[in-house]
């Protein structure tokens, strides 16, 4: 339990990555971890799609950045892999379950020494007709929403301090 315990302690997200790929063992190992998240009823409502072509990559971000109301801004800062979770609308914990699966992504990642951050704004993205055409074009149909990004790579930079845990974040009742 310590290791577990030290790794969701010691994660921060990364904001600063370098350029260089991953290998695929390790993305192929986060991405592993992210289909192992607990979800509503076992229905496995989550998919994720593991973006490493730098050209798409580059026209996600992009979208990103528009939602954001931003054009010259890397949302993804800078990471090379880009791990879009989708879940199905149809399960009424879809949310929840697409949640955990990037929680699962960017524990993964920690223990993998890979840097990770949570990128929002998919929802938007793939409610978009680009983001739809982009879905089709891989061949993903249904009614599927975007969760999240979670983007991994190298970390650039050293992660920030763990702040201190706030004093009313527990309350127990015996």
């Amino acid at each position: 339990m310590s290791e577990v315990l030290n790794t969701i302690k010691s994660r921060r997200s990364t904001r600063s990555f370098k350029s260089d790929m991953l290998p695929s063992d390790i993305i192929n190992s986060i991405v592993e971890a992210g289909t192992y998240a607990a979800n509503g009823r076992g229905m496995q409502s989550p998919i994720i799609i593991a973006v490493t072509n730098k050209e798409l990559r580059d026209k996600l971000s992009a979208m990103n950045a528009k939602i954001m109301g931003k054009t010259d801004f890397d949302p993804f800062y800078g990471a090379p892999v880009v791990l879009i979770v989708l879940a199905d609308k149809a399960r009424p914990t879809y949310v929840y379950d697409g949640s955990l699966v990037i929680g699962n992504l960017m524990l993964a990642a920690e223990a993998c020494g890979v840097g990770s951050c949570w990128i929002h704004r998919a929802k938007e993205e793939f409610e978009s007709e680009e983001g739809k055409a982009i879905l089709k074009s891989i061949g993903i149909e249904g009614d599927y929403e975007g969760i999240g990004h979670c983007v991994i790579g190298y970390k650039n930079t050293e992660p920030s301090k763990q702040v201190p845990r706030k004093d009313n974040y527990v309350y127990y009742i015996d």
